[in-house]
């Protein structure tokens, strides 16, 4: 956006050094335009400056410029933020996923315990079991 500014602003410039003298060349039949004199029939073009620039238009198109650039900044803010909220979000999931394995692999190892626990202590272990695998459904449902 303000290099289409700068562009306008250096052509609004150089349109007076860019004004010279065209000739318009006749030459066997063709018509073809220069900027030296024909060697055949030709005539030169008279022509006219570019008239000044309005300063009430070139007030409004500063001012749309401004708002472009507010509306560029505004942007580039809320990609940012968007951006911050998708990398907070992928930290949660990681940190999710990271609970939810190693509530798996309480899991399995309970389950291990419970099958070579004998006697009294089985039935603690099956508690303990499951406990586990109500803990996991809470805190990991898929």
């Amino acid at each position: 956006m303000f290099r289409r500014f700068i562009v306008a602003i250096a052509c609004l410039l150089c349109q007076h050094a860019l004004a010279g003298t065209i000739y318009k060349c006749h030459e066997g039949g063709r018509v073809s335009y220069s900027d030296r004199p024909c060697t055949g029939a030709g005539a030169q073009l008279a022509l006219r400056a570019a008239p000044v620039p309005d300063p009430d238009t070139q007030a409004r198109m500063a001012r749309a410029h401004e708002l472009a650039r507010a509306i560029d900044a505004r942007h580039a803010g809320q990609t940012l933020r968007e951006d911050l909220e998708a990398e907070r979000a992928r930290r949660a999931a990681l940190a999710l996923r990271k609970r939810c394995d190693k509530l798996r692999l309480q899991r399995q190892w309970l389950e291990e315990d419970l099958a070579r626990t004998r006697g009294d202590a089985k039935e603690a272990a099956r508690i303990k079991a499951r406990r586990q695998v109500e803990t996991m459904a809470v805190e990991c449902p898929a």
